[in-house]
């Protein structure tokens, strides 16, 4: 993905050197890894505190660092592709009559930080919190998914993951995401699974009609590019992490996914680049 010289958005909140971490206590890395890949791009207003009982109380670590040139690069990246979903969405909402676009704040931190959803950690991997409209993301995440998922280290691969944080957005300042969160509170747990599995799927749907917008705006895709997204979106299945975590999946489970519903949606938004086909609520849940 070109993204020389383009604009970085300002709407950034840098806590990378004021955050805190946990060292897990009596849960290895791997664990981490698979408890964050599985809980992934979760755009509820959820109770991050769940980890707690999972890492157990840990030991609270606070230091002094450096940020390196190598994550300096990627908040930069991040930053630039932040802007290129303000300028696109604002766009979109004023062709289409939708008002005018809150453009949400990304909040970089390291190993843990507050947020308007409760305690966020790096463990967790990026997720979107309504309660105060930020996504947040600390940028080691992206060097883990290549090294525990698979993923390729692309600056495209980012996009996606940040353009589906901003589709969780999107979806709040449309109302679809506490309109879905009211219905799940009244449903059994597997109902509101399959709920859930609506709301992730068109948060992948609308990061690809950001990146479809976006490349007929600067042409910005390269070769390989696509092809590498969908593989990051396969990757992050719910089927696929599962097996991953466990040898075996449990569908009834399910909360984002499986790896080829989010594939196949986030490349029905890239190739219509029309939010009015992305109604994941409107199929049944075997038709997703």
């Amino acid at each position: 993905m070109k993204l020389e010289g383009r604009r970085q958005s300002s709407n950034v909140d840098d806590r990378r050197l004021s955050s805190s971490g946990k060292a897990a206590g009596g849960l290895g890395i791997l664990g981490v890894i698979v408890y964050f890949a599985i809980s992934l791009f979760s755009g509820k207003g959820v109770d991050l505190s769940a980890l707690q009982s999972v890492l157990g109380d840990g030991i609270s670590v606070q230091s002094e660092r450096e940020i390196t040139p190598e994550e300096e690069e990627l908040a930069v990246v991040a930053k630039q592709i932040l802007a290129s979903t303000e300028e696109i969405w604002t766009a979109y909402f004023s062709a289409n009559g939708l008002g005018d676009y809150p453009k949400p704040t990304m909040v970089l931190y390291t190993g843990s930080t507050r947020s308007g959803c409760g305690q966020g950690s790096a463990a967790m991997g990026p997720f979107y919190c309504s309660a105060d409209q930020c996504l947040y993301i600390d940028l080691s995440f992206f060097s883990t998914m290549k090294k525990q998922l698979g993923a390729d280290e692309k600056p495209f691969n980012y996009a996606y993951v940040i353009a589906h944080e901003v589709g969780h957005h999107v979806q709040n300042v449309l109302g679809t995401l506490g309109s879905a969160h009211q219905q799940m509170a009244k449903m059994s747990k597997a109902q509101a699974n399959e709920v859930s599995v609506m709301i992730e799927l068109q948060a992948d749907f609308y990061a690809g009609v950001w990146a479809n917008k976006e490349n007929n705006k600067y042409r910005s895709l390269e070769d390989g590019d696509i092809e590498s997204a969908i593989r990051c979106a396969q990757v992050i299945g719910d089927d696929y992490l599962q097996k991953k975590a466990q040898g075996y999946v449990v569908e009834e489970s399910f909360t984002h996914g499986t790896s080829a519903q989010r594939a196949r949606w986030f490349k029905k938004g890239l190739q219509t680049g029309d939010i009015r086909q992305g109604n994941t609520f409107s199929y049944k849940y075997s038709e997703l």
